[in-house]
């Protein structure tokens, strides 16, 4: 055995070793007895749902801790990795370092594969392009999670808007309305009742309500939420209509949806062109052409 084989053996070997011992103690700490007892506690009586307190705060385990340590990003690029994974739906602040031991060990694992099937001297371009696609594949997963996420979250908020103006206008406080809705909001548009959920959570936590709709539009990234939070806080300061403004955003956002909509079947027709020449158009050629084609190759044979 070469040592060339040696190493590469045994770097894909540590790669998922320490890649199974993330996912294995992720999956224990879940399936603990312990925690599931928790759980059954801490659930409320109705329809609703849990949120843990380490999803709002600093992860306690201390062997990732140390792992996060290890890793090579500084403290900012982890936070601000955290704030992407926020953005995706993932709160969980221990998915920031499984994501990071994925960047570090999916290239190593996929490299690896290449060399066993291959080996060294003829696949060494394969296994180079297999480690780049590795160490891509991480960051455009998050990024087409986030963008579905957006997307998702844009289409429910005018749904969103009209609960909490039906709230609001049967006699509900603003509070009261956001918990309404979270709760109704949960099978038609879960991201969005999940944003919700965590809007109420943080104001039952004690923090102010503008501050909390303001996180809101941070952890979302969505103009649309932006713009509602800006014209929510300008409502509170000096003192006018909440259900008004709301109705007048709401169909602000309900036609700007439908002017998407508009726009993306405009494109439809731009879009049939590369499938039209490239799959339907030689298939019609040959079919036409080909009898011409093979009369005239035999008249002049």
């Amino acid at each position: 055995m070469t040592p060339e084989l040696v190493l590469w053996i045994g770097g894909v070997f540590i790669g998922v070793a320490v890649l199974c011992g993330a996912v294995a103690a992720l999956w224990l700490e879940r399936t603990a007895p312990e925690r599931k007892r928790l759980l059954a506690v801490a659930a409320p009586a109705g329809p609703g749902f849990v949120l843990e307190q380490r999803q709002l705060t600093e992860s306690a385990d201390p062997t990732l801790q140390k792992l996060s340590k290890a890793l090579p990003r500084s403290p900012q690029d982890m936070s601000r990795l955290r704030r992407q994974l926020a953005s995706a739906g993932i709160y969980d602040l221990r998915a920031a370092v499984i994501y990071s031991l994925a960047e570090i060990t999916l290239p190593l694992l996929m490299a690896g594969v290449v060399f066993l099937l291959m080996g060294l001297g003829s696949g060494w371009v394969l296994m180079l392009l297999a480690a780049v696609v590795g160490y891509l594949a991480p960051g455009l997963w998050l990024q087409r999670r986030i963008t579905l996420r957006k997307k998702s979250i844009q289409n429910g908020l005018p749904d969103a808007l009209d609960l909490l103006i039906i709230c609001m206008e049967s006699g509900s406080s603003m509070d009261q309305a956001i918990a309404k809705a979270s709760e109704e909001l949960g099978i038609s548009h879960p991201a969005v009742a999940y944003e919700l959920r965590l809007i109420t959570t943080e104001i039952r936590a004690g923090k102010p309500r503008m501050e909390a709709m303001k996180n809101f539009a941070k952890r979302t990234g969505v103009d649309d939420v932006r713009s509602l939070v800006a014209m929510l806080v300008q409502t509170d300061r000096f003192g006018t209509s909440v259900s008004q403004a709301l109705r007048i955003h709401a169909s602000n956002a309900r036609t700007k949806r439908r002017q998407l909509a508009e726009e993306r079947a405009g494109k439809i027709g731009v879009k049939l062109v590369f499938p039209l020449a490239l799959c339907i158009f030689p298939g019609v050629y040959v079919v036409c052409l080909g009898p011409a084609v093979v009369a005239v190759y035999r008249t002049l044979m």
